[in-house]
């Protein structure tokens, strides 16, 4: 009965899976068409890539107790080979810069893969333990899988506070950026007036000057 209800779960679990893992082919065949990858990201594909991986490696005998585990060892193969086609057509089309991303994020996930496979078998002597650190390292590979695409929302998750939180110190401190300038320019703008009236004066005196002179000169005469 126990072996049954398993099967039943695994193959309900594996249809489950299957429609998870193709439901990127519609935006892979926009890519294909389009000739470029758009504003598409790659790491929900490499995260799930990393995911089959693990969980493919969890079913095998190695990990698991003989074959107990294949209904996981089979769907997470499937999903092992779409990725990787995924991947390679987003690797295809993506432009230089993405490529770069691309590596950065495929060769440490092959890297901690390896590291995976390489204690489980190494470092555990039994099936048990072998289970319980495979299944760890797992359940942190689903979580990445899963929270990946939100990666896109968490930039104005953070902008947006921070936007709000610009426009509060500005009609804060608005008015008093103001006050300094209308004075300044007010100032200014008396001390030209002030310098002109001094110059008319100025001008008047000695014009005032200039005549008495010149009275003066006539009246020797």
């Amino acid at each position: 009965m126990g072996d049954k209800l398993r099967l039943s779960v695994g193959i309900l679990g594996n249809g489950a899976s299957l429609l998870l893992y193709t439901a990127p082919v519609l935006t892979f065949s926009r890519v294909f068409k389009k000739k470029s990858t758009e504003e598409f990201s790659c790491l929900p594909y490499v995260m799930t890539l990393f995911n089959c991986l693990i969980y493919t490696w969890y079913g095998l005998p190695i990990v698991s107790h003989c074959w107990e585990n294949f209904p996981l060892v089979s769907i997470n193969g499937v999903g092992i080979v779409l990725e990787s086609i995924f991947i390679f057509v987003y690797f295809c089309y993506a432009s230089p810069k993405e490529k770069i991303k691309v590596g950065v994020l495929f060769v440490p996930l092959i890297v901690v893969f390896g590291l995976t496979t390489a204690i489980s078998a190494v470092v555990f002597e039994d099936h048990r333990h072998r289970k319980s650190f495979v299944g760890s390292v797992g359940l942190v590979a689903s979580i990445s899988m899963y929270g990946s695409p939100l990666i896109v929302m968490l930039p104005n998750m953070v902008g947006t506070p921070l936007g709000i939180l610009q426009l509060i110190i500005y009609f804060k401190y608005k008015n008093k950026k103001e006050a300094p300038i209308t004075t300044t320019v007010v100032g200014k703008w008396d001390h030209e007036k002030n310098k002109s009236k001094l110059k008319l004066v100025v001008d008047i005196d000695h014009d005032a000057d200039a005549d008495d002179n010149e009275k003066k000169f006539m009246n020797a005469c």
